[in-house]
């Protein structure tokens, strides 16, 4: 930004992103845990993966976290068929100038809710690879910007994988975090039906009283009082050991790598930043990292058959490295 927002600016900016948990809760039955990771990943700019079984509104989610924040949002239903101009973009002749021009795909916009990415072949996931990292597709050669922020929020079923087409490791490593989307207890569940019993209709978000809460100055001031959280030398110790400790745990086959450690520093100074704090604490590190660093890692083989979890295997990596006092 040209200037320093002021301390006031700073702290509206600060409670109109805390507002937008309660905003979506008006579409979202619990589900907190996701909606402070996907207001995390827009501050942090980063791409997010989510996992769920069908029907835990994962797409809700998301359509009701952009309109909260007033950004446009597209989704692309990913299918074996697709091809990497369908989510690009593409060269279309025009016979009455006999030129050609082009056409934008669905991946123009602010939040591209990419459904069930696994199951398209990995060449249009690769599709995906330069928008994701460079925030900008190339068509015959020529780049053109994307919206700011740009964010793939993809979802991945974890039961059905009979014709789907894992992530590559170089991939999973592009998204900021992976939230898993658990079945709801009983008592929402009951609440949901509640809602639908009264009229509730997740197609038409505005009547449920989903509102922006959040203008795009508000998130850019945000984004950019998270870029100035101090982080402690002993914290960025602690950041790189958690993430060095997975590397040499007998349970995981592939730890995580230096881009997982700056990614969950920025996940922790985004936490940091929500809870009102001006410096990154231990606690925001371990606050963050399952959801950052979960999908970076890989379990060995033996370890799967035990029945051992990845979460699991990070709760005890955060157990055994030193905490900085």
């Amino acid at each position: 930004m040209s200037e320093t927002p002021s301390t006031e600016a700073v702290e509206d900016a600060r409670q109109a992103l805390r507002a937008v948990r309660q905003e979506v809760a008006k579409a979202v039955v619990g589900q907190d845990a996701a909606v402070t990771g996907l207001v995390i990943a827009v501050l942090c700019r980063g791409h997010v993966l989510l996992e769920g079984v069908p029907g835990v509104a994962k797409t809700l989610l998301v359509r009701s976290l952009s309109a909260s924040l007033a950004l446009d949002t597209k989704r692309v239903q990913f299918t074996p068929d697709l091809m990497p101009g369908d989510v690009t973009g593409s060269l279309v002749y025009d016979a009455q100038s006999s030129r050609f021009s082009f056409r934008e795909g669905p991946v123009f916009t602010n939040i591209l809710l990419a459904d069930e990415i696994n199951r398209t072949p990995p060449k249009t996931q690769a599709s995906l690879l330069e928008a994701m990292e460079e925030k900008q597709v190339s068509v015959e050669g020529e780049p053109r910007r994307l919206p700011d922020p740009f964010i793939v929020a993809a979802t991945q079923n974890p039961v059905e994988y009979e014709g789907t087409y894992p992530l590559p490791e170089a991939q999973l490593d592009r998204f900021l975090l992976k939230l898993t989307l658990p079945l709801p207890p009983r008592e929402d569940e009951v609440e949901v039906l509640a809602r639908h019993a009264t009229g509730f209709d997740p197609r038409d978000l505005a009547a449920a009283g989903v509102r922006a809460v959040a203008t795009p100055e508000q998130l850019a001031i945000a984004a950019d009082a998270v870029r100035r959280v101090q982080c402690s030398r002993e914290v960025l110790g602690y950041v790189v050991d958690v993430c060095r400790a997975t590397r040499e745990s007998p349970s995981l086959a592939l730890g995580v790598s230096p881009r997982g450690a700056t990614s969950l520093l920025a996940t922790a100074r985004a936490w940091a930043w929500l809870s009102g704090r001006d410096y990154v604490s231990p606690d925001d590190v371990k606050s963050l990292a399952r959801p950052t660093l979960r999908h970076r890692v890989q379990l060995r083989p033996e370890a799967e058959l035990d029945g051992v979890s990845v979460d699991a295997v990070l709760d005890s990596v955060l157990g055994s490295v030193p905490v900085p006092r």
